[in-house]
């Protein structure tokens, strides 16, 4: 029951926690009240891919003329694409399991609460209570969807990313309330199935409102022609829940005109809130703001020997990050010398079709942080492999210090972006400067020659504009 470290959660970030402190030799256990591998794996960022790869290879198939291929029919089967979600969700769960065994790393399932004295008390599934200790605790319990004041999620019609992936019945209309990553990627995915769908945002900007202009407008135009309705800088007054259906009335905020949008479903798909309730802080007196833990650098807590990571601390609610953070918590605690993590060299992906993928300052960000800047931009209209694959939407933006060449920032959108945004991320982790980009022999035919004429087009050499 004395372990080296407990690690309260088991997603990207305490999962990986875990298996970094066992490979420093460190005796290892892990809390889980629920599915091994947490939220990404069973209903977040793997089983999400899953589906908007079935609605991309539909939408391949319903396209398929313009390849030179004649197909005579094609349906969507929803309930097979759920399937084969839930397939590879569950595949993946095993295998952290199996990562689990390799690493000698004990998994005890139960929900968890501290407890003075560097303890942890598990409630069992049965209700059974038993108690561990540890020199060290790490907090990594993850995030759920957040409710609004007028969205009350009731798991039937007002629904959360959960339900999202495991409906009986595919609906006919749905309304998406919240236009982040996991708001444009299901009104993709359903869309593309069949679903009408209407997509409400609070934000003036749109579509991915925290992402470059830019790409909120070019993404806003794709949508627009696929036939999503998207309605910015609107709220959400009530959901009407009464009916076989819901009646959702929704105000802009601009003129304060009202309109009702009747659908089958509502999701709420406006952000997440921490899982910090039940385990304990208070009585322990562990610091925390709006239900985020509050930490430092290297993720420690008010109180020696609790950390806490992912998504239940201030910063960006995502996996590679958590993942991130784990590693350099453990690595602190063995005594190890990491770097703190950079938040503004953190990759952004979101993965519907036109993909979305960013890093760094965004151009009025640069400009802002009182840069001044050189910008280019390369459509991939003007890319060879772009117009060979049949996937022209989309460009590539880039953002150099005009005095010194940093890379400041890049936004993508187009086919396979959140692939390529990698290149960016290792160049401003080893400083390289925009005419090194420029001068790096890029492969062709290929997207990431955008990257290098976006490049060249911010120095004003870009060859195929």
């Amino acid at each position: 029951m004395q372990y080296d470290l407990i690690v309260i959660g088991s997603g990207p970030g305490g999962y990986v926690a875990a298996i970094r402190a066992s490979q420093l030799g460190m005796k290892v256990a892990v809390v889980e009240r629920e599915s091994i591998g947490g939220i990404c794996l069973n209903w977040g960022c793997i089983p999400t891919k899953a589906l908007l790869k079935s609605a991309q290879v539909f939408e391949y198939i319903q396209h398929a003329e313009d390849y030179g291929i004649q197909v005579s029919s094609s349906k969507a089967d929803f309930g097979k694409m759920i399937g084969r979600s839930r397939e590879v969700a569950d595949g993946m769960s095993k295998g952290v399991s199996f990562l689990f065994r390799k690493n000698k790393i004990t998994l005890i399932n139960g929900s968890a609460k501290l407890a003075a004295g560097k303890k942890v008390v598990v409630t069992e599934p049965d209700g059974k209570k038993s108690e561990y200790t540890a020199n060290h605790i790490i907090l990594a319990t993850g995030a759920r969807a957040k409710e609004l004041p007028n969205l009350k999620i009731d798991g039937k019609k007002i629904i959360d990313y959960r339900k999202a992936m495991s409906l009986e019945k595919q609906p006919k209309k749905m309304v998406v309330v919240g236009a982040g990553a996991i708001g444009v990627e299901f009104a993709y995915f359903y869309h593309t199935i069949g679903t009408e769908v209407t997509v409400v945002e609070f934000l003036e900007q749109g579509l991915v409102p925290r992402e470059d202009p830019d790409i909120s407008k070019e993404l806003g135009k794709i949508y627009k022609k696929a036939g999503i309705e998207v309605l910015a800088n609107t709220s959400v007054e009530s959901v009407d829940t009464s009916g076989k259906g819901c009646v959702v009335k929704a105000k802009n905020r601009k003129d304060g005109k009202e309109s009702l949008i009747e659908c089958d479903i509502v999701l709420s798909a406006a952000g997440v809130s921490p899982n910090t309730e039940n385990l304990g802080l208070e009585e322990l007196g562990i610091k925390t703001d709006k239900g985020f833990v509050l930490v430092d650098k290297f993720y420690n807590t008010n109180v020696p020997g609790i950390y806490a990571i992912g998504d239940i601390v201030p910063g960006p609610a995502l996996a590679h990050v958590a993942s991130a953070e784990g590693i350099i918590c453990v690595e602190k605690i063995a005594g190890h010398h990491p770097e703190p993590l950079d938040y503004n060299n953190i990759p952004s992906c979101t993965y519907c079709n036109p993909e979305v993928a960013s890093v760094g300052y965004t151009e009025q960000g640069a400009k802002d942080a009182g840069f001044e800047i050189k910008v280019g931009k390369f459509p991939f209209t003007a890319s060879g492999k772009a117009k060979a694959a049949g996937a022209s939407n989309g460009f590539v933006k880039v953002i150099f210090d005009a005095k010194y060449g940093e890379f400041l920032g890049a936004h993508f959108i187009g086919a396979n972006v959140t692939e390529m945004i990698a290149e960016v991320v290792v160049a401003r982790k080893l400083e390289t400067t925009g005419q090194e980009i420029v001068k790096a022999v890029h492969p062709h035919p290929t997207m990431s020659e955008a990257i290098m004429e976006a490049a060249a087009a911010a120095y004003g050499e870009v060859i195929h504009l």
